[in-house]
């Protein structure tokens, strides 16, 4: 039996899942926040060449010259990586694995995909936040508001050349600057309840068949791996499958109850679809 039947019938065996997702899921959209490449060229060009800024990091974090200019960074990023997307190959796939499986996913990606590929957002923890939410910069209150509509508004404006800095976003309560509902300045943490509904999910399937299915989640991840690690430790029936490109990394301790694979994350996981 080879590696993919094997893990196939674990998953059709299993009581739930338990997703978790970082970068290297994000690159494998085509979404690469490190990377100075020809998609970076194409939609952040302009940025690149005026204020040397070398990849979507750099410009979550930059030292913008202006408040309008910000704005205009995160609008294209936005525009571009989260309106309008419904989905890719690779959700297309997960949902085929996961298939009628209770499910639960842990992601430090920000472009709030899982949830607009129509997964239910209550069963999505985003532990870093996301770019669906932006919060006052001054830390005037716990409030998120939606980001998207701004977002929209501001696109329309730059297309028929408005001045953006009427669409700038205050706090509605102390009128302060606002930003992404990521780490900056502030993180406005998300409420209890995500959290809570991430612990219930793990206390529900104690000593069920759960699946942890890691997906582009780096060695070095404390924030993912390193628990998803320590609960297929403690899991009898548990079973740990991690899926990267280059980097693969199971502690011995589980071995015996994990399988690895190694490669192209949209080819892996149509291969595990087409097996189910």
């Amino acid at each position: 039996m080879d590696q993919y039947t094997q893990i196939m019938n674990i998953i059709k065996d299993a009581d739930a899942i338990l997703i978790g997702a970082s970068n290297g899921f994000s690159i494998s959209e085509g979404l690469h926040i490190f990377a100075d490449n020809q998609e970076f060229e194409t939609v952040f060009g302009e940025f690149k060449q005026r204020y040397r800024i070398r990849n979507i990091l750099d410009g979550m974090f930059a030292k913008w010259p202006s408040k309008e200019v910000h704005w205009e960074f995160l609008s294209r990023l936005i525009d571009h990586y989260s309106i309008g997307y419904t989905g890719s190959p690779n959700t297309d796939a997960l949902k085929q694995i996961i298939g009628n499986k209770p499910y639960f996913f842990v992601t430090s990606n920000g472009e709030n995909h899982f949830e607009l590929a129509g997964f239910d957002a209550d069963r999505i923890y985003e532990i870093e936040g996301n770019w669906k939410y932006m919060e006052c910069q001054e830390h005037c209150c716990e409030q998120l508001y939606e980001v998207y509509p701004v977002i929209e508004e501001m696109v329309k404006a730059d297309k028929i050349g408005k001045d953006a800095t009427d669409f700038i976003p205050k706090c509605p309560l102390c009128g302060g600057d606002m930003e992404i509902h990521m780490p900056q300045h502030h993180f406005v943490p998300y409420d209890q309840e995500k959290q809570d509904q991430y612990q219930k999910f793990v206390k529900d399937y104690h000593n069920k068949k759960l699946v942890i299915l890691e997906l582009g989640v780096g060695w070095r991840n404390q924030l993912i791996k390193a628990p998803f690690m320590r609960l297929a430790a403690q899991e009898p029936e548990g079973t740990y499958i991690t899926i990267n490109r280059g980097e693969i990394y199971i502690p011995e301790e589980i071995q015996d109850k994990s399988f690895g694979l190694d490669g192209d994350m949209t080819e892996i996981l149509k291969q595990l679809a087409e097996t189910m």
